[in-house]
């Protein structure tokens, strides 16, 4: 569980999802990721170092610069925690569509 929290933290900040978003067209250097983002690099370097951490992005250094890409099956534990939620809500939404119908059928 704590993978996960680390995962979800990771995650909630936009300037984290976009390197994730931006990472889905495949591998980038620390440059190429930091370009867009009006921040200083140390700052932006705390936020890689975050979803480094959470096991969303993996780095290696070629030459003289450090590349990123998305680590190989990061999102799988939140995709199963989601699918256990959307399963468990569906059930609970499932029991109080038969309560109800239930009740409209015998007043």
């Amino acid at each position: 569980m704590a993978n996960l929290d680390r995962i979800f933290h990771a995650l909630s900040d936009p300037t984290r999802r976009a390197v994730i978003e931006r990472l889905r067209d495949g591998g980038a250097s620390v440059s190429e990721l930091a370009q867009p983002f009006d921040m200083a690099l140390p700052s932006f370097l705390k936020h890689l170092g975050v979803l480094e951490r959470a096991g969303l992005i993996e780095s290696d250094k070629q030459g003289r610069t450090r590349h990123c890409h998305l680590a190989d099956g990061a999102l799988v534990p939140v995709s199963a925690w989601m699918a256990d939620q959307r399963a468990l809500w569906e059930g609970r939404t499932d029991r109080l569509a038969a309560f109800v119908e239930q009740k409209d059928a015998n007043p």
